[in-house]
C-alpha cells in the first residue's frame, strides 16, 4: 500500500488539486515555524543575556504573535481544504465505480453487499486520509528540509544529527507498513463479507424463520463479527505498538541533539542564541514524520478501500461493439456459456432461430440454461463458445445502449425501486403519459389492485417492492415491459406468483402484445408453452436453424 498511491491522481482529479494546495500551505507552515524559533529564540536571548525590557523587545513580541496567528490561519486552511477536498474525491470515485459496475454488468463485479460496503463506508474512511495524514505527509517532505536548511549554517553538528537520525523513522514506519498492510485489508474484507452476509439473511428472513434456521445464521453472522473484531483489535495492537516505537525514536533523536547542544554551551563553542534555535526546531523536524506514522493507522481503511476500487476499475469490461442495432431473425450458433469456477456449462451448446414476430418459448427443466440464453441475448453473459447473431450481424459486434433500446426485459425475479408504483412503470419509458402507463397496468392485469390502493399510481413502495405481494410485483413489471414497446420481448417466467384466473388473462395479454413483435420466453408452465408459435428445448439436442 502505498503512502500516495498514482491511481488516486489517475481516477480522482480532485486529488491533484488539494496535493498542490498542501504543498503550498505546507512551505507557508515549514517558513512560518522557522521564523517563530528564530524570533523566539531571538527575543529569549535578549531578555536574558542583555536584561532587555518588554518595550525593547515589543517588536520581537508583535511580529512572534504574527506568525502564531499566521501559523493558525494556514492550519484552518488545509482543514479546510481536507474536508472540501475529501467529499470532492469520494464523489468522484464513487461516480467512477458505480459507472464501472454498470458497464462490467451483473454478477461480474462481485456481491452487491461488498460493492454497497466499498461505495458507503469504505470510501467514507478516505475523511481520515485526507485530513490527518496526507497533509502530515506532504509536511513530512518539506518541513525537516526547511528546517534543516535554517540550521546548517548556524550549527553543522546539529543539522548532521539530525540528517542522520531523521531517515530512521521513515524506514521503521515502512516496516510497520509492510507488516500492518495485509492485517488491514483482511480486516476489511471481512467487513465486506459480514455486509454481504447480513444483507443476505435480512432479505430471506421470513423464509429462514419459517424453516427454523434463523438462529443458525445469527449464530454464522456471531462468528463473522467475531472474526472482524478479533482482526481489528489486532491491527489496533500494532498501531499502538507502532506509534510507541516511533515516539520513542524521535524522543531519543532529540535527546541526542541535545546531548550535544549542552556539552558545547558548557565548553563555549556554542552560543545561547543558536543552541536556543536548534532546541527549539529540532523538535518540528521530527514531528511531520511521527504525525505521520501515527496518522497511518487512521487512514489505513481508507486506504485500503480505495485499493480495492482501484483494483475493480482496473478490471476491463467486455468489449463494446459500435455497430447500429440491427433487426430481423435472431439465431444461435451453437452458444455455450460456461461460468467462471463452475465445472459445468451454464448454458450446453445451443442453436436457435427466432423469426421476426414470432412467439416462442424455451423449454426444458430448471437449471437448463433458459434465462442463461435470455441474459446472452441481453448482453449480461458472453458466450464463452458460438454466437449469436441478429439479421445476421454478430451481436457482440454491436453497440450494447442501443441494441438494449431495442428490448424489454421481464426478469424471472423483478426488482421494483423504491419510489412510486408509476415511477417503477415508467422505468423503460419515462416520458410515457398517464393515459399510456394505465392502459400497460389495465394490459397487466394490474390497474384493479392499483386503483384499490390509497394513492393509486402515486402509492409509495419499499425496498424491492415492500408492501406488495409477489404476484403484485410480477404484474407491475409486466405492465413495465408492455410500456416499453420494444421489437423484442424477453419474457422469464411471466406468470410465475400469479393465480390460474390471473394467469388467463395475462396469457392472453402477452398474445395481443405480441403482435408485430418478437417474443422470447422461458417457460415452464404448460399454459405458457400453449400460447406460444412454437416451443425450442434448451439442454438437449440441438434445434436446427
Amino acid at each position: 500500500m502505498k503512502p500516495l498511491d498514482p491511481r488516486l491522481l489517475r481516477y480522482a482529479r480532485a486529488t491533484r488539486t488539494y496535493l498542490a494546495l498542501s504543498v503550498v500551505l505546507g512551505v507557508a507552515l515549514a517558513a512560518l515555524v522557522v521564523a517563530q524559533a528564530t524570533l523566539l529564540a531571538d527575543g529569549i536571548t535578549a531578555v536574558y543575556l542583555h536584561g532587555a525590557d518588554v518595550h525593547r523587545i515589543a517588536p520581537t513580541l508583535a511580529w512572534l504573535a504574527a506568525v502564531v496567528a499566521l501559523r493558525a490561519a494556514v492550519a484552518w486552511a488545509q482543514e479546510v481544504a481536507a474536508a472540501r477536498s475529501s467529499a470532492a474525491v469520494k464523489q468522484q470515485l464513487r461516480s467512477r465505480l458505480l459507472t464501472h459496475v454498470a458497464a462490467l454488468g451483473p454478477g461480474a463485479a462481485g456481491d452487491s453487499g461488498a460493492i454497497a460496503t466499498l461505495a458507503t463506508r469504505g470510501l467514507d474512511a478516505l475523511d481520515a486520509y485526507f485530513a490527518r495524514y496526507l497533509p502530515q505527509l506532504v509536511l513530512a517532505a518539506l518541513v525537516p528540509v526547511i528546517v534543516l536548511a535554517r540550521i546548517a549554517p548556524a550549527d553543522l553538528v546539529a543539522a548532521g544529527t539530525i540528517a542522520i537520525t531523521l531517515p530512521l523513522i521513515p524506514v521503521f514506519m515502512a516496516l510497520v507498513g509492510l507488516h500492518t498492510e495485509t492485517a488491514n485489508r483482511r480486516q476489511f474484507r471481512l467487513l465486506a463479507r459480514l455486509s454481504h452476509h447480513f444483507l443476505d439473511v435480512v432479505a430471506g428472513l421470513p423464509t429462514l424463520r419459517v424453516f427454523g434456521r434463523a438462529k443458525r445464521q445469527a449464530g454464522i453472522i456471531a462468528r463473522i463479527s467475531a472474526e472482524q473484531r478479533t482482526t481489528t483489535m489486532r491491527t489496533l495492537r500494532v498501531a499502538f505498538l507502532s506509534s510507541l516505537v516511533l515516539e520513542l525514536l524521535a524522543t531519543l533523536s532529540v535527546a541526542l541533539v541535545a546531548v550535544g547542544i549542552g556539552l558545547r554551551l558548557v565548553d563555549g563553542s556554542l552560543g545561547l542564541a543558536t543552541a536556543l534555535l536548534v532546541l527549539i526546531l529540532a523538535p518540528e523536524a521530527y514531528l511531520p514524520l511521527r504525525q505521520v506514522g501515527a496518522n497511518y493507522h487512521a487512514s489505513a481503511e481508507g486506504l485500503a478501500a480505495a485499493t480495492e476500487v482501484f483494483d475493480l476499475l482496473e478490471t476491463p469490461p467486455r468489449p463494446r461493439g459500435t455497430a447500429p442495432a440491427p433487426a430481423g431473425t435472431v439465431r444461435f450458433n451453437d452458444v455455450a456459456v460456461l461460468h467462471d469456477g463452475r465445472s459445468e456449462a451454464s448454458l450446453p451448446p445451443f442453436s436457435a432461430s427466432i423469426a421476426p414476430g414470432e412467439l416462442v418459448a424455451l423449454t426444458g427443466p430448471s437449471g437448463c440454461g433458459k434465462s442463461t440464453a435470455l441474459a446472452v441475448l441481453l448482453g449480461f453473459a458472453a458466450p464463452t463458445g458460438g454466437s449469436v447473431t441478429v439479421g445476421g450481424q454478430d451481436l457482440s459486434a454491436v453497440d450494447p445502449s442501443a441494441w438494449r433500446r431495442r428490448v424489454a426485459w421481464l426478469p424471472q425475479r423483478p426488482w421494483l425501486s423504491p419510489g412510486t408504483i408509476a415511477d417503477n412503470i415508467r422505468l423503460g419509458a419515462p416520458g410515457a403519459t398517464d393515459d399510456a402507463l394505465r392502459r400497460a397496468a389495465e394490459q397487466a392485469g394490474a390497474l384493479g389492485f392499483i386503483d384499490a390502493l390509497p394513492d393509486g399510481l402515486s402509492t409509495r413502495l419499499g425496498d424491492d417492492g415492500a408492501g406488495l405481494s409477489a404476484g403484485q410485483r410480477q404484474r407491475i413489471a409486466l405492465a413495465r415491459v408492455f410500456l416499453r414497446d420494444a421489437p423484442l420481448v424477453l419474457l422469464d417466467e411471466p406468470t410465475a406468483n400469479l393465480d390460474a384466473e390471473t394467469e388467463t388473462g395475462i396469457l392472453a395479454a402477452i398474445r395481443a402484445h405480441s403482435a408485430g413483435r418478437t417474443v422470447v420466453m422461458a417457460a415452464h408452465r404448460p399454459a405458457l408453452v400453449a400460447l406460444a408459435d412454437r416451443a425450442i428445448p434448451v439442454g438437449t439436442a440441438t434445434v436446427p436453424a
